[in-house]
């Protein structure tokens, strides 16, 4: 299949988001420059999306490679449905509502009448977020590297001496710890509480999602002898998209106040991060390209600390998803000359020496 097939689903709803971004700017202010605003806020959102969710991509094609096609076709189809309307609606919703203590009605009559309060109420609730969510891809991160069978190492100095303590038990929940009290020191009392009570929650997630999604794998293997990979996995991808909304929902506040475009842009770009996620399965990418993950999993790490990081002092979030991108980016070249590298050997054991 051609690349751009894969993305056919992504530009209808390209085309329709900033229609309807720029029918959203018209109806608020009766001007043309008022549509355009709008349009170009919902472009910059996806783009923004795009950026931050990258590795996301990667590690979503990591994980659902090893699915049955059935759950495969049903994270690419609930899956983006969960994306678009639960962590870029609902979920900010929610927020506001237990912030404020109002009813979920209220909180959608405060989205649409009182913006600037809905985006106050939100950027309050930002310490929680950051912790809960980077305690969260913290672990997802360091689980890959804290592995006894991973035998393919990017910055092999690093990689190769973290695979060699994957054998000491809570290695990695010790290491989250660490951190956590470290960034916790430099908050404030009342602040530094509520961010230790969310990075556990956090760290009490991942353990519940991994130990539930290996219960349920392994009961639905023994039922229907199904390949690996099925509700349990689903539910692991779920939550690990979550976390990499955060921050991306956090920040787009700063570019609108408005949820429903907000939650256009964003859904602009959760549609293309799926349909890279599709791509990377079906073409085999990440077994063309040795180090894609690798560098996908540092960005993760990366993000983690980042908004650690932000709850301390302010990073843009372009910044962020550049940084990530670039990374990743690092990645694939080093892939693409390890190739070349290697062909090469091959050729020259096969005819000798030119």
């Amino acid at each position: 299949m051609a690349t751009y097939r894969y993305f056919t689903w992504a530009f209808v709803v390209t085309v329709l988001g900033l229609m309807l971004g720029a029918w959203l700017g018209w109806n608020s202010t009766g001007t043309l420059s008022g549509a355009l605003q709008i349009f170009f806020i919902c472009a910059v959102l996806a783009v923004l999306e795009i950026s931050l969710s990258f590795d996301n991509a990667i590690v979503n094609a990591n994980k659902l490679k090893d699915m049955t096609p059935k759950w495969q076709h049903r994270f690419l189809t609930w899956g983006i449905l969960i994306a678009v309307f639960g962590m870029r609606i609902i979920f900010p919703l929610a927020i506001v509502a237990l912030a404020a203590n109002i009813a979920p009605v209220a909180a959608v009559q405060l989205a649409i009448n009182e913006p600037a309060e809905y985006a106050r109420i939100m950027n309050e609730a930002h310490v929680s977020i950051a912790a809960f969510g980077g305690t969260f891809l913290m672990m997802v991160g360091l689980s890959f590297f804290f592995n006894e069978e991973k035998d393919v190492h990017w910055v092999h100095f690093i990689e190769n001496r973290l695979a060699r303590f994957a054998g000491v038990k809570g290695v990695e929940i010790a290491f989250v710890l660490i951190l956590v009290l470290v960034f916790s020191s430099f908050l404030e009392r009342s602040v530094a509480e509520t961010f230790i009570y969310s990075a556990i929650y956090g760290l009490l997630t991942f353990l519940v999602v991994e130990i539930l999604g290996s219960a349920l794998d392994a009961s639905h293997e023994a039922l229907a002898d199904a390949a690996k990979g099925g509700l349990g996995a689903f539910l692991y991808l779920e939550v690990l998209d979550a976390s990499f909304s955060f921050d991306g929902v956090i920040g787009a506040f700063a570019l609108s106040q408005n949820l429903f475009v907000i939650a256009i842009g964003l859904g602009i770009g959760a549609m293309y991060v799926r349909s890279m996620t599709i791509m990377l399965v079906e073409k085999g990418t990440l077994s063309e390209y040795r180090f894609l993950e690798h560098g996908a999993f540092w960005a993760i790490l990366i993000l983690s600390v980042i908004m650690f990081a932000q709850t301390l002092f302010h990073i843009p979030e372009v910044v962020t998803g550049l940084f990530g991108a670039a990374l990743i980016g690092v990645a694939l070249w080093s892939s693409i000359l390890w190739n070349r590298a290697n062909l090469h050997r091959e050729i020259v054991a096969v005819n000798g020496p030119a």
